[in-house]
Parts: structure tokens; sequence; C-alpha cells
């Protein structure tokens, strides 16, 4: 890990933009991007006592992607089409899968839910990322296929190798990674994870282009 180059993009970000993500001219984007609102939901929709009731838990689920900006309009519109398609065990065994994900073995959740979604051609990982972000936006983070490659080749990460179909082994390892790297940046461009990767991949392309 380059933790040099990652001091560099700190300063040159802030001596631009001293406010941080609150300074208006910068990722106009965030503007439309509020990570409390989007736990606030998530936590409401995703509440372990819902996980009685598998309509009203995948319904939720279902909700939570929806409302996430990050995630693609084509693969909302492919989950909603795989859920609706879903027979009653079929629901049980999603939320199942779920509930292990965000509250139970996180290692079983997480496979277990790539393989459920790998019949739909939704192993994705912005679909599997997203709800334990909105849960936990401190401690867990949204993977985005493009930003985390470029993360792993600009800070030269070099035990850590992106593949296509999530893996937990990836997931843990890229957390580790991504959470020492935090440890050493300043609070302002820090206090989401979502931010966080977001300023990583707005100052590298910034550096690379000049």
């Amino acid at each position: 890990m380059n933790l040099d180059k990652l001091k560099d993009l700190e300063s040159e970000f802030l001596s631009m933009y001293p406010n941080g993500f609150e300074d208006e001219n910068f990722f106009p984007k965030i503007k439309k991007f509020n990570p409390e609102k989007l736990e606030e939901f998530a936590k409401n929709k995703l509440k372990k006592e819902n996980f009685s009731n598998p309509n009203l838990l995948i319904e939720g689920f279902f909700k939570t992607v929806q409302k996430s900006v990050m995630v693609s309009l084509f693969d909302k519109l492919k989950l909603k089409d795989a859920i609706a398609s879903l027979n009653s065990y079929e629901k049980d065994i999603l939320s199942i899968e779920i509930y292990e994900l965000l509250y139970g073995n996180k290692k079983n959740g997480f496979e277990g839910l790539v393989e459920f979604l790998a019949q739909y051609n939704l192993a994705k990982w912005t679909i599997i990322s997203v709800t334990p972000y909105c849960i936990n936006r401190h401690s867990e983070y949204f993977i985005k296929p493009t930003t985390t490659k470029m993360i792993i080749k600009y800070f030269e990460l070099k035990d850590l190798v992106y593949k296509p179909k999530p893996s937990f082994e990836f997931y843990e390892n890229y957390t580790k990674a991504l959470d020492k790297m935090k440890s050493n940046l300043h609070d302002s461009l820090t206090f989401d994870n979502v931010a966080y990767t977001s300023f990583l991949k707005v100052a590298i392309e910034f550096c690379e282009e000049y």
C-alpha cells in the first residue's frame, strides 16, 4: 500500500476544497446523496422484527436497493423481476441469506446471497454490498467495480485481485485495506464510507488528469 500517495491526494484535495464534501464547488452529485436518510430508511425496512415475515423483509430489501442512487436502474429492474418470480420457499431462503449477511454469520450470508442471486445473473458487487453499507455505513463498504479497481491499482494494493463475481474473502481483505487507509486521513473525508471512497476516486482522477 502506497500511503505517500494517499497523503499527497489528501493534501492537494484539502488545499482546493478546505471544507471537503461541504464545499459547494465539489462533486455536485453529493448533493443528491443523503447517507443519514438512507441509513434510517434501511434500518427501518430491514429491522430484525421484519424477518419473521419474508414477504415484508424482501420488499424492504428491494426498496432499500431501489432507494440507493449507487445501484444502476437496469439492475434495479432486473432485481424487481427476479423477486416477482419467487415462490414462498425461495423467498424464505432469500430472507435467511439476507438475515445472515446483516445480523448473523456474515460470511455465510454473503456467500449464500451470491449463490442465490447468481441464478438470476444478479450476483453483482453493487447489489451484494449495498444493504450492509446502508445498515452500517461507517464500517461496511459499498463496492463499485470501477472505483475498486482504480483504488487497487493507484495505491498498489498488491495482495488484492478484483474479480467480477463477489467473494467474501476479497470483501474482507479490501475492507481491511480501506480501513487502514481511512485511519490516515482527515475526519472530514471519512464521515461516511461511500463519501470516503468517492473522495479517493475523484482525487485519483484529478491527479491522473493533471
